[in-house]
């Protein structure tokens, strides 16, 4: 009875637009996060048609049960996998089945229908092709990609090298597998296999982390050693994912203002033996960029809490009134808090994302930032990528399940410019490395404006025509 319980109430929430279904399901602390996510989303999409089938047969009248609980309930005799209850509750749904299952045939027969998915609106309709494959990142504070790999393979896994491609990723089936095109860290199997129960998982070895979840540590890459802000960090996945490619050095200053979120996200560091972090109970917005705490900051992850759009299991695109204006208080915040980043002294580079589809939490954010920020710009991350911001911010990346096989996602990547080109808008092409080792290349490819300007005089003064050869012979040997 807890489930349905839990899920009745989160789905109210999710109804009254009182917040998302990944943030309220993780606030809950209920100890099957992956069935209680999975029953709130499904019930979700069918809400409509559990109304009317509630309504035809006076339900709610006769059992005095809430509606939303009703739902919960109706949806898992009617459309999935049958009750996980008993006592009274199962009883009451038990005593009228017959007349539900009625009400349910009625509806398929009016809308001639023969599948329950059938019965969908039509946005839910669009998404049930949108197979999201199942993404493993490697937990590389205990373990290694290899050792994992050797693991499965143990287990009768079939490990099938790196994807090529994209569409790669849509002939996994059974129990094989492939190394994710970008992410050497991360693997990718058949979106049914589930590993909630495997040991791997429960010994922190493995993280189940969407690809689209693990880009804006990607792609921060800070270096071993250094002083790192993850600035709304629950529940934890990104956090541990900065610690292990900062190799567990330097300090990793972790805020959250919910206790509850804070509290889970403590848990799962442990787990996946985190030790470089800092955890406050603390409202990032209230965090004061001057201390001298945090002197030495240079990189910023900012994950703000969003609509959830995104996530596939929500339909969000047609925004309702009241939604607009729920937007516009969320991106008002995550303005706020990214002006609050970008703010700390020493900081260089602040990664920016949402799991939100919606240009007002996005592009207009980072528009507006831009604009009173002129000291930063963009960096303009994976070229390739097929799914880019919108005009005119190309430089950001946007993922979907259609052409990225993630949920939906924003990242943007923004660099302090050096003093002297400060207010032009040139942005930087990069490939971001995965490893905090790879930092030096970076810093190379991203030597700082002056540097680049410097050079570029030299080579192009008659009177440095030596300097080339000088250059040359003060050039070090590389080690064999």
């Amino acid at each position: 009875m807890a489930l349905y319980n839990k899920a009745a109430e989160i789905l109210e929430k999710v109804e009254q637009k009182k917040g998302a279904v990944k943030t309220l399901v993780y606030e809950s602390k209920y100890e099957n996060i992956k069935q209680l996510f999975a029953l709130v989303c499904e019930t979700h999409k069918y809400s409509s048609v559990l109304q009317e089938i509630i309504n035809s047969t006076s339900f709610l009248k006769e059992t005095k049960l809430r509606i939303h609980v009703a739902k919960v309930l109706a949806y898992d005799l009617l459309i999935g996998r049958g009750l996980k209850c008993g006592g009274s509750w199962k009883v009451v749904m038990m005593k009228h089945r017959s007349r539900l299952q009625a009400a349910l045939a009625r509806i398929k027969i009016k809308r001639k229908v023969s599948r329950n998915e059938d019965l969908l609106p039509s946005g839910f309709k669009e998404m049930q092709g949108d197979v999201i494959p199942r993404f493993v990142r490697v937990n590389t504070l205990k373990t290694t990609v290899e050792d994992v790999i050797d693991y499965l393979k143990r287990e009768g896994f079939t490990y099938q090298g790196t994807a090529c491609r994209l569409e790669d990723l849509d002939q996994l089936s059974g129990k094989s597998f492939l190394c994710d095109l970008h992410l050497k860290d991360l693997l990718v199997f058949s979106s049914k296999m589930d590993f909630h129960n495997h040991f791997l998982y429960k010994a922190g070895h493995i993280i189940l982390q969407d690809k689209a979840s693990c880009l804006p540590a990607f792609f921060l890459n800070p270096p071993v050693g250094s002083h790192v802000i993850d600035a709304c960090a629950a529940p934890g996945n990104k956090t541990s994912h900065l610690a292990a490619i900062m190799k567990n050095k330097g300090k990793l200053f972790a805020f959250d203002l919910d206790t509850k979120r804070l509290s889970t996200m403590s848990t799962l560091l442990l787990r996946a033996g985190v030790t470089c972090q800092q955890l406050a109970n603390q409202d990032f917005l209230k965090v004061d960029p001057q201390s001298s705490e945090y002197k030495e900051v240079k990189y910023i992850l900012l994950d703000p809490s969003c609509s959830g759009s995104g996530m596939v299991c929500l339909r969000d695109e047609a925004l309702e009134p009241q939604e607009d204006k729920r937007l516009q208080s969320l991106a008002a915040f995550q303005l706020r808090c990214l002006n609050n980043a970008l703010q700390f002294p020493q900081v260089q580079r602040v990664v920016y994302s949402t799991c939100s589809v919606h240009s007002e939490e996005n592009e207009n954010v980072v528009s507006a930032c831009l604009e009173q920020n002129p000291g930063f710009r963009l960096v303009n991350l994976l070229p390739n990528w097929p799914e880019r911001g919108h005009d005119p911010f190309k430089q950001c990346l946007r993922a979907n399940p259609a052409k990225t096989r993630t949920h939906g996602f924003f990242v943007a990547l923004l660099e302090k410019r050096s003093p002297q080109r400060v207010g032009e808008n040139v942005p930087i092409t990069t490939t971001l490395p995965t490893g905090g080792e790879e930092k030096q290349d970076i810093q190379q490819s991203n030597a700082p404006d002056e540097e680049q300007e410097n050079s570029e005089t030299v080579s192009k003064d008659p009177t440095n025509s030596g300097s080339k050869k000088k250059r040359k012979r003060n050039r070090k040997k590389p080690k064999i």
